[in-house]
């Protein structure tokens, strides 16, 4: 067996023991509840962060517009923050350009225990 060999067929027992490991833990339902949640908040942060590179800003000239420090939108953009107000994100896109667009995506659980009176 190749060296090359060896490091793919390491590398393909890992991603099936990864795939396994997350399964199981994504099984329980409040780990899975706690996941979701974490992804969300990644995804958001991702997309500020996006959005103010696809405008061709830097932290230092969104920050500028703002009115406010580069420190200030760092804490915005930082992985994982959610104390976001909507008066912050609304004067963070509109700092962007010319439109604001907020989207909300409600997803309901299925009720347990029947209809509700």
């Amino acid at each position: 067996m190749t060296e090359t060999s060896r490091k793919r067929d390491l590398s393909e027992e890992g991603r099936r023991a990864y795939e396994e490991l997350r399964a199981k833990f994504l099984s329980d339902p409040e780990n899975r509840r706690i996941y979701e949640e974490e992804s969300a908040k990644i995804g958001f942060w991702l997309q500020l962060v996006d959005a103010r590179q696809a405008a061709g800003l830097t932290q230092a000239e969104l920050a500028k517009r703002l009115g406010v420090s580069p420190a200030q939108v760092a804490r915005v953009e930082k992985r994982g923050y959610d104390a976001y107000s909507l008066n912050t994100l609304r004067r963070y896109v509109k700092a962007l350009g010319d439109k604001f667009e907020l989207r909300v995506t409600i997803e309901n659980a299925a009720k347990e225990g029947g209809n509700a009176a």
